[in-house]
């Protein structure tokens, strides 16, 4: 038993931490942070890593059910998640605003976030759609959707995904809290570079997700055979 336990645990952050891929956002989080001072960025990144805890958490175990309520479909989240991804990823693409303030040795004052701005920042679009996407929970869903309905193999697969789960928000955590120093080793050239194919690849996951979505839709329809 403990031995299923650590390896369902072990399954989360596996397939979960390349379709969240939070080394490759820790430009952009850089980017949509501004220049905040590293308390605030601390802070930033401690909280957007517990808001992807509980969508995460959430999706395993009451996101079929809610999508069910709701009549809605799988591929309908992809399609309108796909739709968010790739506007983020079109904004930060053509920001040439946020060329010149990625930088650690930048000269301006830190900015002061209020209390509001870390609420409403730290979520949208830091944790969702740019950390937490609609592939991620996607996924999160599958994971969760088959969970055992025995009381004991039920508080276990729950224990086993808060685990998974707590790995996987704090891979996020890591790479978004040194998000500032990759920037400052990148430079600013390459930083900028990042940036771009960064955003470029967000815009392109964001259509592929939304392919993907209308690809579901035309199955269901009968339109397209699986």
């Amino acid at each position: 038993m403990l031995i299923l336990f650590f390896k369902a645990a072990i399954l989360i952050p596996i397939t979960l931490v390349p379709i969240l891929n939070p080394f490759g956002n820790a430009p952009i989080f850089a980017s949509l942070a501004g220049n905040i001072g590293r308390d605030a960025e601390k802070r930033l990144a401690n909280q957007v890593a517990i808001n992807c805890f509980v969508m995460l958490l959430g999706a395993m175990f009451i996101g079929s059910h809610v999508l069910m309520f709701f009549g809605i479909s799988l591929p309908i989240v992809r399609i309108g998640g796909g739709i968010l991804v790739a506007a983020t990823g079109w904004r930060l693409l053509n920001d040439n605003g946020q060329d010149a303030i990625r930088t650690q040795v930048a000269s301006k004052p830190g900015e002061v976030w209020s209390e509001d701005d870390f609420k409403v920042r730290s979520f949208y679009p830091i944790s969702f759609p740019l950390t937490v996407g609609p592939g991620a929970i996607a996924a999160s869903i599958t994971l969760g959707a088959s969970a055992p309905s025995r009381l004991s193999n039920l508080l276990i697969s729950i224990g086993s995904a808060a685990l998974g789960a707590a790995m996987t928000a704090l891979v996020i955590f890591l790479c978004y809290r040194y998000a500032n120093k990759m920037v400052s080793l990148l430079g600013r050239l390459g930083t900028m570079v990042v940036l771009r194919l960064s955003a470029f690849i967000l815009l392109c996951i964001g259509i592929e997700i939304f392919w993907q979505g209308m690809l579901g839709l035309l199955t269901e329809a009968n339109i397209l055979t699986s």
